[in-house]
């Protein structure tokens, strides 16, 4: 038992002199794990009570819509993009209030509210739906070349064909005949490329209005 006692001190000891030397850098490593993991759940907490409020905001907004309360709409809308501008819910929600504000007449909310869409959107298709919405709602008025500019990058495959359609519409109104020529024969390209996710039919009938555009410029081939 002496051998043993003695050996237990001996180990003793050597944590001592160990924690003597470590012990400092151990609570401060240990202190550090749990703060970042105590950050790390207020954060999630964070996120799931922002996502909660922005997802109550965002069903009023479309209950709003359906009562077709324009200043509603918007009200909510803005309260999505200042409040809970990190959530998806903020960028839809500004998207369908651009509609329904453009259909109401007010394309100047409805140019901000795509333009903020176009710039802080999370999603990569959100953002460029924005920006086909917002070079639309440029060509009604008139202002072409800032149209273009919201057209210029190349947008995710699924608008491809509606980016370079909106472009030709764009360079058509110009005069642009052989540039717009070119914007249609790209857009007719990009759908060929497309899968028929609406259908046959669909998918034929805009084809036949590209072609028609196409052909009605009168642009040798």
């Amino acid at each position: 038992m002496a051998v043993y006692d003695l050996e237990e001190q001996e180990q003793l000891e050597e944590i001592k002199t160990w924690w003597k030397q470590h012990g400092n850098l151990v609570t401060t490593v240990i202190t550090v794990i749990a703060l970042a993991l105590a950050a790390w759940q207020g954060w999630n907490w964070w996120q799931r009570k922002q996502a909660t409020e922005a997802s109550a905001i965002y069903m009023a907004l479309e209950q709003s819509i359906g009562a077709q309360d324009a200043k509603k709409t918007r009200e909510l809308a803005g309260m999505l993009i200042e409040k809970y501008p990190r959530t998806t819910y903020a960028a839809m929600g500004a998207l369908l209030s651009a509609r329904v504000q453009t259909e109401f007449g007010d394309a100047k909310t409805a140019h901000v509210e795509l333009q903020w869409v176009a710039e802080h959107g999370k999603d990569a298709v959100v953002r460029d739906l924005a920006r086909l919405r917002l070079a639309a709602l440029l060509l009604d008025e008139k202002s072409y070349d800032e149209a273009l500019k919201q057209l210029a990058a190349p947008p995710q495959a699924g608008l491809a064909a509606r980016f370079a359609e909106l472009k030709g519409d764009v360079l058509a109104v110009q005069g642009k005949k052989a540039e717009a020529a070119a914007s249609y024969t790209a857009a007719l390209a990009a759908l060929d490329q497309t899968p028929k996710g609406n259908g046959p039919d669909v998918h034929a009938s805009y084809r036949d209005m590209l072609q028609a555009k196409l052909d009605s410029l009168g642009v040798a081939k």
